[in-house]
């Protein structure tokens, strides 16, 4: 009898075991049409790297290991000594590429003026010639008629010689006239030259003056950037710096983490993606936080699978094809439904399971 009863018990049992794996079975079944899940997803924030953007040595450091930072709270600063003296003598160049152009622009004044000094003397000389070239008409023909009195002794010997002095004295005046209006006019040319080669070195020297006020401003800019600011409002990470350390451009030092938005980079096999679409709602669930799920939403797919992406990319053409199944990293961005200081909470990097909602 007792025997008997065993078997009962253990038909029980194995029935209701089928009965709740079935059950397990058509669940998963029915549940796997409307929804599509992995673990091979983590959690993602913005880190903005500290790059120094000049090279020197650091002065002090003003934050330690996972400090919280706002915007523009120094980080760091770098010895600004060669830079403050790079500064000062772009403000020496700067100066003294104004003086030459206040010098250039005196030599145009003097030249202008002179010019104008120079118009009014050949106009002078211009109108005195003329001047003069009546005077010797007077006097040609006041000696022509002296010379005709004479030959006929009508005059005396005393006003013929006074008239032919007379008529010797304008020409002579008239050859002076016309010798200084040429050189009048050559004077005028040689300033007119130089007049135009003060124009060219004014515009040498305004163009000096913007190359020294830019390398002013570039000298001003690299002194700035001795010190290193916040740009973002997060954590930092680890801080492997020290005063007296030297970095140089460009060198990446550490980050910061902005804790204010998450999201999620999930890894789907490439046979889960034929029902995904962007919009679809997601629960996301957090391994360190597992009384609590996140709802995200599917934000974009990437364009490529995650091995094309890596260091050395698959080459299917080498003739040794293995075919396995490729992962798509999908993007999954939290709603703001989700409280702001859970998601402060989140690290990058995190593990976490997502389920999307097919339908």
């Amino acid at each position: 009898m007792e025997k008997k009863k065993t078997n009962k018990k253990f038909i029980l049992i194995f029935a209701v075991l089928i009965i709740l794996g079935v059950s397990y079975g058509v669940y998963k079944y029915v549940n796997s049409l409307s929804h599509e899940t992995t673990d091979d997803a983590q959690i993602e924030k913005n880190m903005n790297p500290i790059i120094p953007r000049v090279t020197g040595y650091i002065t002090k450091v003003y934050v330690k290991d996972n400090d919280f930072v706002k915007i523009g709270d120094t980080l760091f600063t770098i010895d600004n000594n060669d830079y403050q003296v790079k500064v000062e003598d772009a403000k020496a160049a700067l100066i003294a590429a104004e003086a030459n152009y206040a010098a250039s622009k005196a030599d145009i004044g003097s030249a202008m003026a002179n010019i104008a000094v120079s118009k009014a003397n050949e106009q002078s000389a211009a109108g005195n010639i003329e001047t003069a070239k009546i005077r010797l008409g007077r006097a040609s023909n006041d000696y022509e008629r002296y010379n005709n009195l004479y030959k006929n002794h009508s005059i005396t010997k005393q006003q013929f010689e006074q008239a032919l002095a007379t008529k010797q004295e304008a020409e002579s005046q008239l050859r002076i006239l016309i010798q200084l209006e040429k050189a009048s006019i050559s004077q005028k040319s040689v300033i007119v030259a130089k007049s135009n080669i003060s124009d060219k070195q004014s515009d040498v020297a305004a163009a000096n003056i913007k190359r020294a006020q830019a390398m002013l401003d570039a000298a001003q800019l690299n002194l700035s950037y001795t010190v290193l600011t916040a740009s973002i409002d997060g954590q930092v990470s680890k801080v492997g710096i020290q005063a007296g350390q030297l970095v140089q451009s460009g060198q990446s030092l550490f980050y910061i983490i902005n804790n204010a938005t998450a999201w999620v980079i999930a890894n789907f096999k490439e046979t889960q993606l034929h029902k995904m679409v962007v919009g679809q709602k997601v629960s996301v669930h957090v391994d360190a936080y597992p009384n609590h799920d996140f709802i995200g939403t599917v934000s974009s797919f990437s364009p490529a699978t995650g091995a094309r992406f890596s260091l050395l990319p698959p080459d299917n053409a080498t003739g040794n094809f293995v075919k396995t199944i490729q992962r798509l990293p999908v993007k999954i961005s939290l709603d703001s439904t989700n409280k702001p200081e859970e998601v402060q909470l989140l690290r990058p990097g995190m593990n976490v399971d997502v389920d999307v909602h097919l339908k």
